[in-house]
C-alpha cells in the first residue's frame, strides 16, 4: 500500500503544492473529478495516457486515507 502512496507527490513549486501523480502536473483532484464525472478507469487512462492503473489506485488510496482521519472533540 505504501508503494502506491509513493506515486503521490507534493511540490510547493508545482500546482501550488497540491498533491500530484509522480511529479507530473496531473493533480489527484483532477483524477477524482474524472471519476466523479462518471468515467471509468479505462476511460481515464485514455484521457490521460501518461497515467498507469497503479496511479489510479494510488489516487483512490490517497483520497481514502485523507478522509479517514481521527476527529478530536474537545
Amino acid at each position: 500500500m505504501s508503494e502506491l502512496l509513493e506515486r503521490i507527490t507534493a511540490n510547493p513549486k508545482q500546482c501550488t503544492g497540491r498533491p500530484c501523480i509522480r511529479g507530473m502536473r496531473i493533480r489527484v483532484s483532477d483524477v477524482l473529478d474524472l471519476f466523479a464525472a462518471g468515467l471509468n478507469s479505462e476511460q481515464i487512462l485514455q484521457e490521460l495516457p501518461d497515467l498507469e492503473m497503479d496511479d489510479l489506485r494510488a489516487v483512490l488510496t490517497y483520497a481514502s486515507r485523507k478522509l479517514d482521519h481521527p476527529v478530536l472533540i474537545a
